[in-house]
């Protein structure tokens, strides 16, 4: 296979076919339709309907209803993690970011721009001791605070307690290597467990309200615990077999979807009488050797090989053919790098957008951003750098929406809102007819060539098992296949999640799944993965779900390229 020959404006670079990544295609598509599937029309929106409630075992391997035996399969394929066969007994024999070490290979006094750099990872224990087994999650980069320039690191897990990083040096100056231990095996192992065994990781609570005329016109309120329903989640406050009794609860079944919510029926109210959602807490059923298991081996950086790299620059030769950004294109490892803190993309030419550049890609187009409140930030920073775009009042909640931005000159209409149930917020009471599921949203669309449908889904299905995450992907696949089909034009862009700091209902390592997921479920179905999973790990800044506005002026110039290919 010949090298992939790249040019950038500004460092020089080429990259080799050997960082790109192939990995198994889980659904195969024809017509935008899945094989073998029948074919999806959009119902008509139904009311709720009340059902009773039935429980299944928690950690169900049984294939969600949306998805196909073999498929989910594949699905269990792609989330293995190695790791240790038994739980260790104590502490000190989890892996170490202070005793672990790393180790350029051949280290050389000169790199060349375009060349691959050798790291290898020693895991070790708290004693010191070499780890014998895999399994830990390591993130590494080669990274210039100086040139504010960085390039992320595939890591290779070699199931013995080695690891090998491969690095491209995209640019020419000094660098570092840098690598950082997010959880140990033994914490991903305990992370893993509590995924598949703990029902109640997230707590909602449902308002319910009478109408001020049924009560001499006062309005009272009455509160009720609430969840998802799903196989193995349990509405807090039940126990695991407890037979619930009949009539027990409220349920509310999407006509559409098939997909229910569930609340303990409140003690006088109907169970229409739900105005309101809040998320109250999240439930720690972590032991005590799980929580220093965790305080002591997470996010930590290894001690550092002082060794300095020295990149020049070469008469190589570099090609001018980097492909157009279009749908389906593969994310290549890494997917880019950042250089003066501008990221350059390796899987597709982007462009650097201001003001006018943007208002110009986005002239005469409906914009519709669905998904969590890293989607919301792109919102707000298209309101702020295009002059001419001015945001109306919808009075609504901000985190959720619905908003709108409307520039008349450049009749631009730019759409945002949440991707509905599950969804989390500890601060507002959210309306419930304010959370709409995005399969609706996106099944209610007209589509066509001026319509851009943009949405992520992750964070807010974090704690939850994967089965049901599996189960909401595989529904809105099915939403996207048949908006494909009846407008093929619509521009389908889905953004990856990004990396973020610990919390133990929010694991990097719950997002990392989802990650892959995702990219593999849309793979081949003409739509475009807008991957900033790379770009999120790799910048020098800390870790978070939502990144500083020099990341997300680079993942909106990403979102435009795709928009308005050169």
């Amino acid at each position: 296979m010949k090298p992939l020959r790249l040019l950038a404006s500004g460092p020089v670079l080429v990259m080799s076919s050997l960082f790109l990544l192939y990995v198994v295609v889980l659904w195969t598509y024809s017509s935008g339709e899945a094989q073998g599937s029948a074919p999806y029309h959009p119902a008509p929106r139904t009311q709720h309907l009340n059902r009773t409630r039935t429980q299944s075992p928690a950690g169900s391997t049984q294939a969600p209803p949306a998805v196909r035996v073999e498929e989910w399969q594949k699905v269990k394929e792609v989330c293995q993690w190695p790791g240790p066969e038994q739980q260790v007994a104590f502490v000190n024999q989890s892996t170490s970011a202070a005793k672990s070490t790393f180790a350029i290979q051949n280290f050389k006094q000169r790199y060349s721009v375009g060349e691959e750099l050798l790291v290898t990872i020693f895991a070790k224990d708290f004693a010191g001791r070499p780890k014998r087994y895999g399994g830990d999650f390591f993130q590494a980069k080669v990274h210039s605070p100086t040139l504010k320039a960085s390039v992320f690191g595939e890591v290779v897990d070699h199931h013995n307690g080695t690891y090998s990083v491969r690095f491209l040096l995209p640019w020419a100056g000094q660098a570092s290597v840098a690598v950082i231990l997010v959880h140990s095996s033994e914490v991903i192992q305990a992370l893993e467990q509590h995924w598949s065994t703990d029902t109640d990781q997230i707590i909602y609570r449902g308002y319910f309200l009478s109408e001020p005329s049924s009560t001499n016109g006062r309005q009272v309120e009455e509160t009720a615990m609430c969840t998802i329903k799903w196989p193995g989640v349990l509405l807090p406050g039940t126990a695991l077999g407890d037979m619930a009794p009949k009539n027990c609860c409220c349920e509310y079944r999407d006509g559409r979807t098939g997909v229910t919510w569930q609340c303990h029926r409140p003690k006088t109210l109907p169970c229409d009488a739900l105005i309101y959602q809040k998320t109250v807490d999240y439930t720690d059923h972590f032991t005590p050797f799980e929580k220093k298991l965790m305080q002591g081996t997470q996010f930590r950086w290894l001690n550092v090989d002082k060794r300095q790299i020295k990149i020049i620059s070469t008469n190589a030769v570099v090609g001018r053919g980097r492909n157009v950004c279009r749908a389906g294109l593969p994310t290549p490892v890494p997917a880019g790098f950042f250089y003066n803190d501008v990221w350059t993309s390796f899987v597709c030419a982007t462009g650097h957008f201001q003001g006018a550049d943007s208002a110009a890609c986005l002239r005469n187009r409906h914009i519709h951003i669905i998904g969590d409140s890293t989607l919301l930030q792109w919102f707000h920073y298209l309101n702020q750098t295009i002059p001419t775009l001015k945001r109306l009042e919808l009075h609504s909640l901000m985190n959720v929406g619905p908003h709108l931005a409307v520039d008349v000159e450049n009749n631009i209409d730019v759409h945002h809102r949440a991707h509905g149930l599950p969804y989390q917020n500890k601060i507002f009471k959210i309306k419930m007819s304010s959370l709409q599921y995005i399969e609706n949203l996106i099944d209610e669309m007209a589509g066509g060539p001026r319509t851009v449908l943009v949405f992520t889904m992750s964070a807010h299905f974090a704690g939850l098992p994967l089965s049901y995450f599996v189960h909401r992907v595989s529904l809105v696949r099915r939403a996207v296949a048949s908006l494909l089909r009846r407008a093929p034009q619509t521009k389908v862009i889905i953004k990856s999640p990004n990396t973020s700091t610990f919390t133990m209902h929010r694991s990097l390592w719950f997002y990392y799944m989802h990650y892959r997921f995702l990219r593999e479920t849309f793979r081949d179905m003409g739509v475009y993965f807008l991957d900033v999973w790379h770009m999120t790990s790799c910048h020098y800044l800390t870790y978070d779900m939502h990144p500083q506005e020099v990341i997300v002026r680079n993942e909106v110039d990403l979102l435009l390229s795709f928009i308005c290919p050169k």
